[in-house]
């Protein structure tokens, strides 16, 4: 194996789970650290389900009823609720003698100490994102919810979904007054977020109700399409097609209406300047940004200095596979010749989508076959192969993947955007596949969801470079059991990978350097086979979502560090099974907690040899 960049770790959740040691005066019985674990995971419990009943998107998506016609609260004022009770919290975490409880329960505490911890210093930099723009801005994750996340199994829940409709325009006009307040802290994005947004919410509000027109809106054709599969009277389905669409005139289109005109009139007072350098202290955003992405105590400078070390490595693997192939020409020669040669591409047509997700599918499906080589613990969850809906695929992301309900009423889905069937080669397929399927994102979260033994917290915890460090390691771990044989294949494992090493650079160029958004977008054309409207779509998605793209590589470094030092020091008593438990029995960690873990692990291994 290549050798990969050492990431050097901050160690703040360590450091307070020895300060909080301290506290203990005495030894305790087992029967006393049990009594103290279980009145900490009452207490973990209780504030997770706090959180829940305050959420009832979050109950909904957890497939709950509960509240089921109301949105969250997009208001200001929540911050500061959230804030002062995350004080009482670390008020009440400050007083647990950590030394009285057990080992899995101590883990517990130093995740939940420093989530809380990190809450409490970052509600300074609570304006410092854009709630409204072209990833995952709530002019589309509001429909998108209904669609994708609301049920209709009876008439109640119909009714319910029309209660949403209505209350869209109170969520709609939090969302317009937490704008303002950002413009007035001097937060706005650049211009070209406008034209996406505006595209997208305009969207929404075509079609009927909104309009003469034969073809129905996208929410009302979402809710036409459920009620009619209840099997109830014409007259009861007549009626909740009147109320929805009477919802959708009185209270969506003001809604989307009073949004457009905002964001036209704030479009006026933007300007192309790309980075959060821009932003007031937005420097020290920028460094906490990274922090919190990558759980890593390195500097914008280091990981600009990592990506460009593994474009160059990525580089020169990728002029193996021309050798192989037998091509003649420069790197760039055969990236053009990737880009363009129809072999590679299915046809931008219904068929060739169709095609597209049925060997998505394919994929996957073989990938399951071959599990138990590599892990004893399986998600009970179902994975499914969607496209990404008309309604946002211009703007969203290549992929992503969308996790279970709890109560296996919603399968984990892998979304592909099929907008641009350029952007999405056949050769990128596998690579794609296991990231988003198994053995990634589904394999890791629906996994974390389901484990027993854990508080329900740290099962759905995020930690960006956790979650899609192994996402990217998952991209790689199928190559060592015998696939990408098609050498094409293997080069679109490493352009992916060479995709997210590119971040590192541009992410920090754009955000630190002062990089333009067009220097970044040319970084991508000159150093990766990707088609241009993949590359436009990465560097705005750096833009509005600083520090993010950072986290892919870097994780996937620290996971592979990681078992190369278990690999060597265990030698044959290295299994990748067990390994494998460590890094997802424990729900998503900081990747300092998670090289502890792995240490806890060698070590006991070591012992019983």
């Amino acid at each position: 194996m290549k050798p990969y960049f050492k990431i050097i770790l901050i160690l703040p959740a360590l450091i307070i789970f020895s300060c909080a040691q301290d506290k203990g005066k005495r030894s305790y019985t087992q029967a006393e650290m049990e009594k103290a674990s279980a009145e900490l995971n009452e207490f973990f419990e209780t504030e997770f389900h706090k959180e829940i009943e305050e959420s009832p998107m979050t109950q909904t998506r957890r497939g709950m009823k509960t509240d089921y016609g109301k949105w969250d609260d997009f208001s200001s004022l929540k911050y500061t609720e959230d804030l002062e009770q995350a004080k009482k919290r670390m008020e009440y975490l400050e007083k647990v003698d950590t030394s009285a409880l057990n080992e899995e329960t101590r883990l517990s505490y130093q995740l939940y100490h420093q989530q809380v911890q990190n809450e409490i210093d970052d509600y300074k930099y609570r304006f410092y994102n854009y709630p409204i723009n072209q990833m995952h801005g709530y002019h589309t994750e509001l429909p998108a919810f209904l669609i994708n996340m609301h049920r209709i199994d009876s008439i109640p829940d119909a009714e319910a979904y029309i209660s949403r409709l209505v209350g869209i325009e109170k969520a709609m006009n939090d969302i317009i007054e937490q704008l303002k307040l950002r413009e007035q802290n001097g937060i706005v994005p650049p211009k070209f977020v406008f034209d996406r947004s505006l595209d997208a919410s305009r969207n929404i509000i075509k079609g009927k109700p909104f309009m003469k027109s034969e073809n129905p809106s996208t929410l009302l054709e979402d809710f036409k399409s459920k009620i009619e599969k209840l099997g109830i009277s014409q007259e009861e389905e007549r009626r909740l097609i009147a109320e929805a669409e009477n919802a959708l005139v009185d209270h969506v289109q003001p809604a989307y209406e009073s949004l457009i005109a905002f964001l036209e009139n704030q479009q006026q007072r933007a300007t192309e300047e790309a980075g959060v350098w821009k932003l007031p202290k937005g420097g020290e955003f920028y460094n906490n940004a990274l922090t919190r992405m990558t759980t890593t105590g390195l500097t914008a400078d280091e990981i600009h200095d990592i990506g460009l070390s593994e474009v160059a490595r990525i580089h020169a693997e990728m002029e193996e596979i021309m050798a192989e192939v037998g091509f003649e020409g420069s790197l760039q020669d055969f990236f053009e010749f990737m880009k363009t040669d129809e072999q590679f591409y299915y046809e931008n047509s219904e068929q060739g989508k169709t095609a597209y997700l049925n060997k998505a599918k394919d994929i996957i499906n073989k990938m399951k076959t071959e599990l138990p080589k590599l892990f004893n613990t399986m998600p009970e969850a179902e994975v499914v192969v969607k496209a990404v809906e008309p309604f946002r695929e211009k703007s969203a992301g290549k992929a992503f993947y969308q996790e279970p309900a709890l109560d296996g009423s919603r399968p984990g889905t892998y979304y592909a955007n099929l907008f641009d069937m350029e952007a999405m080669p056949k050769y990128e397929m596998e690579a794609l596949a296991y990231h988003e399927g198994i053995p990634g994102h589904h394999m890791q979260i629906a996994i974390a969801q389901e484990v027993d033994s854990i508080p329900e917290f740290r099962k759905f915890s995020f930690y960006p470079a956790y979650v899609e460090g192994w996402g990217l390691y998952s991209e790689f771990v199928p190559k060592e059991i015998g696939y990408y044989k098609d050498p094409y294949s293997d080069f679109g494992r490493l352009a992916m990978e060479l995709w997210r090493s590119c971040r590192l650079v541009v992410d920090t160029g754009i955000h630190a350097k002062k990089w333009t958004r067009q220097e970044g977008i040319d970084y991508y054309k000159e150093n990766t086979p990707a088609a241009e409207s993949a590359c436009v779509k990465m560097v705005e998605r750096h833009i509005v979502m600083p520090g993010q793209a950072t986290a892919y590589k870097i994780g996937m470094n620290k996971i592979l560090e990681l078992r190369e030092n278990a690999t060597e020091r265990l030698g044959h008593d290295f299994d990748i099974k067990e390994f494998h438990d460590v890094v997802l029995t424990n729900g998503a960690m900081p990747l300092n907690i998670l090289e502890s873990q792995v240490e806890a692990w060698i070590k006991s291994k070591s012992k019983l040899n």
